[in-house]
């Protein structure tokens, strides 16, 4: 009996690990720090009345803009490449989706966070391409 109970909270435990969030459920979404981009992953369980991924980053002030729109996929395995994340030297980046559904509502995945490095070349180039925006 109390093999019974404990393969039962192990299966409730693993089920509750996966967070959902309006019309999809992540397994999973991380940020890592690669060869001087941002590399966005996540995998969704299941994505019911999903119409699109919206990824965000939060700038310096903490507010969040928005990067890319990521239509469902098949698969449900997702990449995002932010090659735009290069703005400072061992910066904390801080990303988000906003998750839209078919019939217009909103909701978000947590955040992540990571710690980027990049060199000074791609720093300086960075900047000099945001004087001619």
């Amino acid at each position: 009996m109390m093999k019974y109970k404990s393969k039962i909270l192990l299966i409730i435990l693993l089920i509750s690990s996966f967070a959902a969030f309006g019309g999809a459920q992540l397994i999973y979404f991380t940020a890592t720090s690669k060869d001087g981009n941002v590399i966005l992953e996540w995998k969704a369980l299941s994505e019911t009345n999903l119409d699109y991924y919206l990824v965000e980053r939060a700038n310096s002030s903490g507010n969040f803009i928005p990067l890319a729109r990521v239509e469902p996929r098949a698969d449900k395995t997702y990449e995002f490449i932010d090659q735009t994340a290069f703005k400072s030297a061992d910066a904390v980046y801080t990303y988000q989706l906003k998750i839209v559904d078919k019939d217009g509502s909103v909701s978000y995945s947590s955040k992540v966070s990571v710690a980027h490095s990049v060199s000074s070349v791609k720093r300086t180039w960075g900047s000099i391409k945001a004087l001619f925006r």
